[in-house]
């Protein structure tokens, strides 16, 4: 299946996840990365599977993503669609809510593969006041990796097992 991924990543870590699971894809498929960063609209009409992916700062996804689902909807809506989204929420009640919030309805209703992939904290890559804001209130000072490997394989083989759904 002829497979486009697409994400949008501030300091890395949402790229790190979207690399992984493009180079697990490619072994069985034919997949195409984008990063919002570099080309802000994709040409998507091609594709039989969309995968979107976002991060999630302070609740909030990307506005770049944002503002692609929107430009996009009705041809991602025509399409196989995963999305998922990187972030550091510890608690599964406000993972889902962030997961709601990413993307629009439409688009969560026809995806067949949601999730949660966990994220990071690199001290090293924010500027004085995000490091602020993460020690008060993630009550940290150093850098942290949470990426959810686990989770996300699980994701990689629902994309892999979509060739048995219909549209």
């Amino acid at each position: 299946m002829k497979t486009v991924l697409i994400y949008d990543s501030k300091y890395g870590t949402t790229e790190k996840v979207a690399a992984s699971i493009a180079e697990k894809l490619m072994e069985t498929n034919e997949v195409e990365c984008f990063s919002l960063k570099k080309n802000p609209n994709p040409d998507i009409s091609s594709f039989e599977v969309v995968i979107l992916g976002t991060p999630v700062y302070a609740g909030q996804p990307s506005k770049k993503m944002k503002a692609f689902c929107k430009k996009n909807e009705p041809v991602l809506l025509e399409k196989k669609i995963g999305l998922f989204i990187c972030g550091m929420e510890p608690y599964r009640e406000k993972r889902e809510k962030e997961l709601k919030e990413a993307f629009p309805v439409a688009l969560q209703e026809k995806a067949h593969v949601v999730a949660f992939l966990g994220g990071a904290f690199l001290f090293e890559q924010m500027n004085f006041f995000e490091r602020l804001i993460i020690r008060k209130i993630a009550k940290t000072n150093t850098t942290v990796q949470r990426i959810l490997w686990d989770d996300v394989n699980d994701f990689i083989l629902k994309i892999l097992n979509l060739k048995s759904y219909v549209l």
